[in-house]
C-alpha cells in the first residue's frame, strides 16, 4: 500500500480553528498510509509550500471572521497565484473546514470561498459526505454535522471559552478520514491509468 500525503493549511486566531486542524488531522492519519502534515498559513516557510506542492491533497481550513476567513487565510490564498499560474496544485484533492463564534456566522460563505479557491487551482472538492445531525425533536446536539453543513465542516465555539464543541472534533476527524480514503482511491485510480 502506497503512502498518501495530505497537508492541513489553516490559520487559528484565538485556538478553536487549531483544535479543529488537529481533529482532522487525527482523521486522515487513521487511514492507513496517510502521511499528513499541518501547516500555519500566517507563517509559511519554503518548507511548507513544498510540503503543499508535493501533497496528494490539501485541506484548508480558517475561522469565519466578518463572513469570509480570516485576514492571514487570504493572504495566504492570493500567496498562491504562483501556483495558481503554473497549475502546479492541479488535480490534488481538496476539502475544507471553518469555525466562527455563531452557530451560522455565515460560515457557508467560507466554505464556498474555500472551495473556489481549490476550484481556481484545479482541484478536485471533497465534500463533507454526511447528513446533517441534530435535526428533528428527537436528535440532539452531540450529532456528527450538528450545523448541517455539506460542503465542508463547520464548527461553532462560543467566543468566551476556548472548547470545541465534540460533535464538531467528531465531525472534523470524519472529514480527515474521508479526504484520506478519497486520497487513497483517487491515487489508485491515477496509478491504473499508467
Amino acid at each position: 500500500m502506497s503512502e498518501i500525503s495530505i497537508v492541513i493549511a489553516s490559520h487559528s486566531g484565538y485556538g478553536h480553528t487549531a483544535q479543529i486542524a488537529a481533529a482532522v488531522a487525527d482523521g486522515a492519519r487513521s487511514v492507513a498510509g496517510a502521511q499528513v502534515h499541518r501547516v500555519d498559513v500566517a507563517s509559511l516557510g519554503d518548507a511548507d509550500w513544498e510540503l503543499m506542492d508535493a501533497a496528494d491533497a490539501i485541506i484548508f481550513g480558517t475561522p469565519t471572521y466578518m463572513g469570509t476567513a480570516s485576514g492571514a487565510f487570504h493572504a495566504f490564498a492570493e500567496a498562491t497565484s504562483k501556483r495558481w499560474s503554473t497549475r502546479a496544485w492541479s488535480d490534488k484533492l481538496a476539502a475544507g473546514f471553518t469555525n466562527s463564534g455563531s452557530m451560522s456566522g455565515d460560515k457557508m460563505h467560507t466554505l464556498q470561498y474555500l472551495s473556489l479557491l481549490a476550484a481556481q487551482h484545479g482541484m478536485l472538492w471533497v465534500s463533507l459526505g454526511l447528513l446533517p445531525g441534530w435535526n428533528t425533536t428527537t436528535s440532539g446536539p452531540e450529532e456528527d454535522n450538528r450545523l448541517g453543513f455539506y460542503l465542508g465542516a463547520g464548527a461553532q465555539s462560543f467566543n468566551d471559552t476556548v472548547a470545541v464543541h465534540d460533535a464538531d472534533l467528531s465531525t472534523a476527524r470524519h472529514l480527515g478520514r474521508r479526504v484520506a480514503e478519497q486520497t487513497r482511491i483517487h491515487r489508485a485510480g491515477l496509478a491504473a491509468q499508467r
